[in-house]
């Protein structure tokens, strides 16, 4: 079949082109988004997938963004430091020729800036391209083939934001394997992120669940860009996955400003002496056998209820019903927006002593039924 081409900046998205190519199919002008609870309501009711809607994009207050400008300022360097870490792991083991392919949208800016500092460190124009993934449904297969039809399918590297307990990881892994086999390709299903509390893939740049300022806001640090959706009413057969650009929030939009601020300390960053460590042939997965003791722990009996991690849980207070929050108690002052964000929405939160994590999102247990699980639908 012959692909649609890819979208690009400025008819969509807020990133240069030269930064990345978004392999979407572009749904502005359609209305997907319903408030957070209706949204839950109507998963419950009928049994829909997270991915055929989305939630109201969440509008940053003065006070939270200047929380995420502050975050920004005090992490830049640790992020550009974990960029160049994860970036030199690659190139080391794959090789020049790589293509990088972010899954969208937290992906997308830590392709960026891995593209970025190929170019600035060892004089690389890798291509980057932005794909979607969606839990139960698998990667876009429309995406696949003209990557691999424009590429040599073993050069493609997936990049993703961090890790959560590795259910994008699992996911990942299951889709690439049967995408090969069925179009006699070799993608490798690796996957490199910036930082990997939960131990699940092989190329990080640190274990540490810090905060990524990026996961503090939704479009506005993500290229003005929805989270993906697959609806059969938009999405035909020929088509790649869809998203929205939200062109009116562009005055709140900090996507590159973040890419800017990280990137600016890459000129003090010695790749040379740089230890980046080596890929991990066997991660432990602890973040996965964490998630499943404080399911019992608190009652929940569903681990699709527990989002870890600083990204995961920002996630639950901007765009799902949340029950209460655990927070690592060294880890509470550095986590004033999740503190902000959970004050607002009246979410209690509860410090606890021992977790791989920063802080878990628990969302709330009357929803259980409308909480999407692994298969992306309702839980049992």
């Amino acid at each position: 079949m012959t692909y649609p081409a890819p979208l690009v900046a400025p008819a969509f998205g807020s990133y240069s082109p030269d930064d990345v190519k978004w392999l979407l199919k572009d749904l502005s002008d359609v209305s997907l988004e319903a408030p957070i609870e209706e949204r839950e309501e109507a998963i419950q009711s009928g049994g829909a997938h997270y991915a055929e809607s989305l939630p109201v994009e969440y509008q940053p207050t003065e006070a939270y963004q200047q929380l995420f400008k502050d975050s920004l300022a005090d992490s830049s360097f640790v992020i550009a430091e974990a960029v160049a870490k994860v970036t030199k792991m690659v190139l080391t083991e794959r090789g020049e020729n790589i293509v990088l392919v972010s899954l969208a949208r937290a992906g997308t800016p830590i392709g960026i800036l891995m593209k970025r500092f190929a170019k600035a460190k060892y004089g690389l124009d890798l291509p980057h391209f932005a794909v979607s993934i969606v839990r139960g449904k698998g990667i876009d297969k429309n995406a696949l083939g003209y990557l691999s039809e424009n590429y040599d399918s073993k050069n493609i590297v997936f990049v993703d934001g961090w890790t959560g307990k590795g259910a994008i990881t699992k996911e990942l892994g299951v889709a690439i394997e049967e995408y090969n086999k069925e179009s006699g390709t070799e993608f490798c299903a690796d996957v490199a992120v910036l930082a990997d509390p939960a131990h699940s893939v092989r190329y990080s740049g640190t274990r540490e669940d810090f905060l990524i300022p990026s996961a503090c806001l939704n479009s506005t640090v993500s290229g003005l860009i929805s989270r993906t959706v697959l609806n059969d009413k938009f999405i035909g057969p020929e088509d790649y996955h869809g998203g929205k650009f939200y062109a009116e929030l562009a005055g709140s939009d900090y996507s590159n400003h973040f890419i800017d601020t990280v990137a600016t300390e890459f000129a003090a960053i010695d790749v040379e002496t740089l230890d980046a460590g080596e890929p991990d042939d066997n991660p432990s997965w602890i973040g996965w056998a964490t998630i499943e003791r404080i399911s019992k722990e608190y009652g929940i009996n569903s681990v699709n209820l527990v989002k870890p991690g600083v990204g995961e849980t920002t996630r639950v207070l901007l765009r799902r019903v949340p029950w209460k929050i655990l927070v690592r108690k060294d880890a509470l002052e550095s986590l004033s927006h999740v503190t902000v964000l959970a004050e607002s929405r009246g979410v209690e939160i509860e410090t606890v002593d021992e977790l791989p994590y920063s802080c878990i999102g628990l969302i709330h247990p009357n929803y259980t039924k409308g909480a999407t699980g692994f298969d992306g639908k309702v839980s049992s």
